[in-house]
């Protein structure tokens, strides 16, 4: 249990710790900006929207936050959801039917997994990053209405999904691409827009999910597609329709996020000097680090060393989780470290010292 903000170090307990749990990626959920725009949000419009979109909860800083997201992530119109679980659950249920077939990674986060399952069709999940078997089974289908969904970066093994050859299959198979961005928003692409930049990956059959709970440090997600799949998630998403619009405060939050990473490139370049330190005082301490994303496993196999290697961490400062079954397969227990543009080139390099340490016990 926290008793800081969010941060770069944090207060657990009464103790200071090193944070390398969170994903605030470019630590902005304590940032002065996004504070003073929520603050002034609040009094703009008060605290709750008082209502579902479609009633009278859709606010004129929701709309606006939903024009500057479609704006940055250079897709023609986006939809504001609650959280990025009830966005995904909103589209494959939406897009989804009797007649369909989803095709899921089979590291896809849980809310993917769950909204496949809600979509009414046939669930065929694909070995991790295995194409060959997804265009074979993409082939195979009779189904009338296919999508593949898939996360853009894997929250446990922070590799990255190659959209570009997804996107490639899907148009060749006419199928939907259900692209969950919400560990690359913020981290991935020459200017933090993420995967799609990252790649330079443009298709209508992309419907695009990023998060603001992690890089951008506030809460809810936005959706990203071509008007009319726009509209169509307006009309049929469940969990667009049948719950209260978030907070104003948040929709002011994301603005300020997003106008603050377009304006500040040293966000994006400090995370991404710190994942290379990382990595490279991982490289010389004889420990792998295969992800060149802000999420890096360090696998130790079973749940007792995991626990027993993430305390050992704690006792010298650093918050470093441990991961065990059910979250990853059995035998994959690991460490997961979180980096974020607001620790200390020193505080990297002490935490690579530290799992040495740890990891030699």
């Amino acid at each position: 249990m926290l008793d800081s903000p969010q941060g770069a170090r944090i207060v657990e307990s009464g103790r200071a710790l090193a944070n390398f749990s969170s994903n605030d990626y470019l630590g902005l959920a304590n940032h002065q900006r996004l504070r003073a725009a929520a603050i002034r949000a609040i009094e703009d419009y008060g605290v709750g929207a008082g209502a579902s979109p479609l009633v009278s909860g859709h606010l004129r800083v929701h709309h606006r936050a939903e024009e500057r997201f479609a704006a940055f992530a250079d897709l023609p119109r986006a939809l504001l959801f609650g959280s990025g679980y009830a966005a995904n659950l909103g589209i494959l249920a939406a897009l989804g039917g009797p007649d369909s077939e989803v095709f899921s990674d089979q590291l896809n986060h849980a809310c993917l997994i769950d909204g496949a399952r809600l979509s009414r069709g046939k669930v065929t999940p694909y070995p991790h990053l295995d194409l060959e078997a997804l265009e074979a089974h993409l082939a195979a289908s009779r189904s009338t209405v296919r999508i593949v969904a898939t996360d853009a970066v894997f929250s446990m093994d922070g590799d990255i999904a190659p959209v570009p050859r997804l996107a490639e299959l899907c148009d060749r198979h006419d199928a939907w691409l259900v692209l969950d961005d919400a560990h690359g928003i913020g981290v991935l692409g020459a200017t933090g827009r993420g995967t799609l930049e990252h790649f330079g990956v443009r298709s209508p059959r992309i419907v695009y999910m990023a998060t603001l709970g992690k890089a951008l440090g506030g809460y809810g997600a936005f959706v990203g597609a071509t008007p009319e799949v726009i509209e169509w998630l307006v009309q049929r998403a469940r969990t667009y329709i049948y719950s209260t619009a978030l907070p104003p405060m948040v929709a002011a939050a994301a603005i300020a996020a997003l106008d603050l990473v377009d304006s500040d490139a040293s966000l994006v370049a400090t995370l991404r000097e710190r994942i290379a330190q990382f990595r490279r005082a991982c490289a010389a301490a004889g420990i792998d680090t295969p992800s060149q994303s802000a999420i890096q496993p360090i696998m130790v196999g079973t749940p007792e060393r995991a626990l027993a290697t993430s305390a050992r961490l704690q006792d010298e400062g650093f918050l470093v989780p441990a991961i065990r079954p059910p979250t990853v397969p059995e035998g994959a227990s690991r460490l997961r470290v979180s980096l974020s543009a607001t620790h200390a080139a020193a505080e990297v390099e002490a935490l690579a010292a530290a799992l040495a340490r740890a990891l030699a016990q």
